[in-house]
């Protein structure tokens, strides 16, 4: 891992990222790997995860890509997420990638798999640049 994003991660800790329990994993060019060993507080009452983890983890992945640069904040402006299967235990691991950049808009993709390499949601994401 770059020192830059070892230094965001530890940074990220006292948020709502460390709260939640994601770890980074892996950084490439335009891309990271987040992941998050399921806890009994992160299942809905049926005993998955609930699909508002799934979410955080999806648009804090695709968010984490811009953030090492300190000149550019953005905000989400749009997450469409699909939601394919569903986990109850063990660590699932979420892929982020960045898709497409204007001067105005950052689109990224992002997908969450379990151990096993399933696929169990995905979500594209419009973030807005703030001047």
């Amino acid at each position: 891992m770059s020192k830059p994003y070892e230094e965001l991660a530890k940074q990220a800790q006292s948020t709502f990222w460390g709260y939640v329990g994601f770890e980074l994993e892996a950084v490439e060019q335009d891309a990271i790997v987040v992941s998050l060993a399921i806890q009994p507080h992160h299942l809905n009452m049926m005993g998955i995860v609930h699909g508002g983890v799934f979410m955080s983890m999806l648009d804090n992945a695709m968010g984490l890509i811009v953030m090492l640069d300190p000149t550019v904040r953005t905000v989400t402006a749009t997450m469409n997420t699909h939601f394919l299967h569903n986990v109850s235990s063990g660590t699932i691991y979420c892929k982020a990638e960045l898709l497409h950049r204007t001067k105005r808009t950052i689109t990224m993709t992002a997908s969450i798999y379990d151990e096993n390499d399933q696929l169990l949601a995905y979500a594209s994401g419009s973030y807005r640049l703030l001047s």
